[in-house]
């Protein structure tokens, strides 16, 4: 394991641990972590990797300035709390025709694009489901949405079985980790709201 990894993995964990309580020092840190990952996967030559860690960054910095914005008074609906129905509904059902899109264009990548990728992608539709869901997650959070976390349930439950059939079983662990952080995460975001909901009473 490189520095970049080992550093980037602990600002990461720590950043998950930061937001499960709210804290605003959870961006800085997280773009920290996003910024290193982005080095190391560039270095490894994942390019795909370093490009889902643009779109981290830039999520990262909008969730700073949304946080930031909503601290100052000036973003009245900046509240922990669910979405309405409808957004429940409509983000789930463009999270999975998007991933079902990505896994069925990535299940054909090595018959489009044999000389980049020579060998058939393992699990295609649940790689790419768990990257548009984390794609998803990280919006909601941004926007300080409490189903935010069922996402990253969702995805970290899928990458420990993903990850062990695969034999990467530090990577396998460290979602257990992850696991328990967003069970943690949901569990004191929903106290925030509840606890909103009854000073409004």
């Amino acid at each position: 394991m490189s520095y970049i990894e080992f550093i980037g993995t602990i600002l990461y964990l720590w950043s998950v641990w930061l937001i499960a309580r709210k804290q605003m020092l959870t961006w800085p840190v997280g773009i920290v972590s996003v910024l290193l990952y982005m080095a190391l996967f560039y270095q490894i030559r994942l390019y795909s990797d370093t490009l889902e860690q643009v779109y981290y960054l830039g999520a990262s910095v909008y969730g700073w300035w949304r946080w930031s914005t909503s601290r100052r008074g000036t973003d009245k609906a900046g509240d922990f709390r669910y979405s309405s129905q409808r957004s429940l509904i409509r983000v789930l059902a463009v999270t999975i025709a998007v991933s079902f899109v990505i896994g069925a264009f990535m299940s054909r990548v090595h018959i489009l694009f044999p000389t980049l990728f020579p060998e058939k992608a393992s699990f295609p539709y649940l790689d790419a489901l768990t990257t548009i869901a984390s794609f998803t997650a990280m919006w909601l959070l941004a926007q300080k949405r409490i189903e935010s976390w069922y996402y990253w349930i969702a995805v970290d439950v899928i990458g420990i079985g993903l990850y062990y059939v695969k034999g990467v079983r530090f990577i396998a662990l460290l979602y257990v980790v992850l696991l328990g952080m967003a069970i943690n995460g949901l569990i004191s975001w929903n106290k925030t709201s509840k606890t909103s909901e009854d000073l409004a009473c």
